[in-house]
């Protein structure tokens, strides 16, 4: 009759299911062991050491998830070890399912990536807005069009192309534009002591990087750092012509006709060199500021070159290579490149 009114009462509001005795409990859920039955792990007159001598697995307090672990992972399949095969490979969650760990990024390569999702994931749109590209045509993956969402990449490996700008989706390249003092040599390590760039890397840099091309000691301005073997190497080959600007300083006044002669060329020792194009930026009485631009990466091209027609350079600071310029950056500090400047640059030579 007490029970009866239990099942009954507004407490478990008459709920036949939600009555179970817990004997019954105990019997349904562990296999028909009673209450006091050692199965319970922690019951009377089962001592820890017994359990263990029959194989049987201590189960977790509480009634809701033990009788699937039990069943599953109990005394049929013997003693349980941690990380043995039959958790499963993983952890376990509350439930005493198998959770898988997640999977790596080498793992992913091998079955590939969502083109859409690499894209978004190296910072050229959203997910959505990706996708619109892909349909509308714009993106290439190793030189081929793609049009179909579904379309999976190894983001170490395929070039990917939106609108001809190549997209960098391999995390272990870096790029860096340094702007280099004077007094400062171009090497990544001077055995004479003398300051050189890895004075000015940040702790935790990649050791291996390049720089490309070189300035002498007295010139400042833009270095690039890199550990993309292949960037650097065709940055500082003669045949992809990049361009590289310069502001220098010379004595004034400089007569006219100056600019006509070094577009035409100039005999040097080495040979013709000859400047892409020539302007005046500032004219003050005893100095002026001229911008030239040239692709010839041939050692103290622009003094010898100023030399040759008699103005010695009293400053010199290289503003730019090819796309990527120091714009309002501070002399002596390094940034990463941005998304967009590593597209361009990497499209300025081909890649």
């Amino acid at each position: 009759m007490a029970q009866a009114g239990r099942q009954g009462s507004p407490r478990n509001g008459g709920n036949p299911r939600r009555n179970t005795s817990r004997a019954g409990q105990d019997s349904a859920g562990y296999g028909g062991q009673g209450r006091g039955s050692s199965a319970r792990g922690g019951a009377k007159g089962a001592p820890k050491a017994a359990q263990r001598k029959r194989g049987e697995r201590p189960l977790p307090k509480g009634a809701g998830a033990a009788p699937f672990a039990y069943e599953r992972f109990g005394k049929n399949l013997g003693p349980i070890r941690k990380g043995s095969a039959a958790q499963g490979g993983g952890r376990r969650t509350p439930s005493g399912l198998p959770q898988h760990e997640p999977r790596t990024r080498a793992q992913m390569a091998e079955d590939g990536v969502r083109l859409q999702k690499v894209m978004a994931n190296a910072g050229v749109a959203s997910r959505r807005v990706c996708e619109d590209l892909i349909a509308e045509g714009r993106v290439e993956v190793n030189g081929q069009v793609v049009t179909e969402l579904g379309t999976r990449v190894n983001p170490e490996t395929d070039a990917i192309h939106v609108d001809g700008v190549r997209v960098q989706t391999d995390e272990h390249l870096v790029y860096m534009a340094f702007n280099k003092p004077r007094g400062v040599v171009s090497t990544m390590d001077d055995p004479e002591g003398r300051p050189c760039i890895t004075d000015y890397l940040r702790p935790g840099t990649p050791e291996r990087l390049f720089h490309v091309g070189r300035l002498d000691t007295n010139t400042e301005g833009l270095l690039l750092l890199t550990n993309d073997g292949e960037l650097a190497n065709r940055l500082t080959h003669p045949a992809y012509e990049v361009p590289k600007t310069y502001v220098v300083q010379v004595r004034g006044p400089m007569p006219q006709g100056v600019g006509a002669q070094l577009r035409r060329g100039v005999e040097l020792e080495d040979g013709l060199a000859k400047v892409d194009s020539f302007r005046l930026v500032d004219s003050t009485p005893g100095f002026v500021l001229v911008e030239v631009v040239l692709h010839s990466g041939k050692n103290r091209i622009v003094r010898r070159m100023f030399d040759a027609i008699g103005f010695p350079v009293q400053r010199l600071v290289r503003a730019k290579i090819g796309p990527i310029g120091l714009g309002d950056q501070k002399q002596g500090t390094v940034r990463k490149l941005g998304k967009q400047e590593i597209g361009h640059l990497m499209a300025a030579v081909g890649l």
